[in-house]
């Protein structure tokens, strides 16, 4: 089963958890196994339109999915999703 390291701004909305796992064939799946494990994390993860938020950045065993193929990249059992959220500002 695929493995999820969730990033602290989301860990509340998963118990504290570090990373869990979630079932799926492709991110969407996974994602989708996670928002329907964990509710809390849908808003801050898609928008309303069902795509990812664009300030969240998910990479699939260190690559990008959105220069794979997105949300259908497939997955595989021993693989790592790794949530991102994009961070602005300094000086």
């Amino acid at each position: 089963m695929p493995t999820i390291k969730i990033p602290p701004v989301l860990r509340p909305s998963v118990g504290g958890e570090r990373e869990v796992t979630a079932e799926g064939e492709n991110v969407r799946a996974v994602l989708a196994s996670l928002v329907a494990a964990h509710p809390a994390t849908e808003s801050q993860l898609f928008s309303a339109d069902g795509q990812l938020n664009r300030y969240v950045n998910v990479y699939l065993n260190d690559e990008d999915v959105r220069v794979l193929d997105g949300l259908d990249t497939a997955v595989g059992a021993q693989d790592v999703l790794v949530i991102l959220p994009a961070m602005a500002g300094g000086s």
